[in-house]
């Protein structure tokens, strides 16, 4: 059975993130300057290059792949919550090449940004925090 808390909007962020930077960086920056531990993050825009991770389910490990190119963001959705007491987001990012090639995968440091639009909905609830899961070898939330 399904395990979940009923949550509240308590604030919303929207802004733009400077050229040149690391996406999941600036994201983060931003919930630990305004305290925020529980949330939602949506983004839209391009990136210089990227960075994405998939997760080997046999292996339990990520594996990478780097893109060193211009892409479109066609989506980018996460979420906010605590491990070892700090502001942590665990987001996915679809991107499009100039051919409309789709990739994704697990938004890891490196991608960086050409325009990059943002919300961040903060949310009243109680907190999530990440710790080792023993069946998937992830660190998802201990509720």
């Amino acid at each position: 059975m399904a395990i979940y808390n009923k949550c509240k909007v308590k604030n919303v962020f929207m802004g733009k993130l400077d050229y040149g930077k690391d996406i999941l960086e600036e994201l983060t920056n931003i919930c630990e300057k305004e305290n925020i531990t529980l949330g939602i993050i949506n983004a839209l825009g391009a990136v210089q290059k990227a960075n994405v991770g998939f997760y080997n389910q046999e292996t339990k490990e990520y594996q990478f792949q780097e893109f060193d190119e211009p892409l479109e963001i066609t989506a980018l959705i996460g979420n906010v919550s605590l491990r070892d007491g700090k502001p942590i987001i665990h987001a996915h990012i679809t991107l499009s090449d100039e051919h409309d090639n789709a990739i994704g995968g697990h938004l890891v440091p490196g991608t960086t940004v050409f325009a990059c639009e943002f919300e961040i909905i903060e949310l009243d609830g109680p907190a999530y925090k990440r710790g080792l899961d023993d069946v998937t070898g992830l660190p998802l939330w201990k509720m």
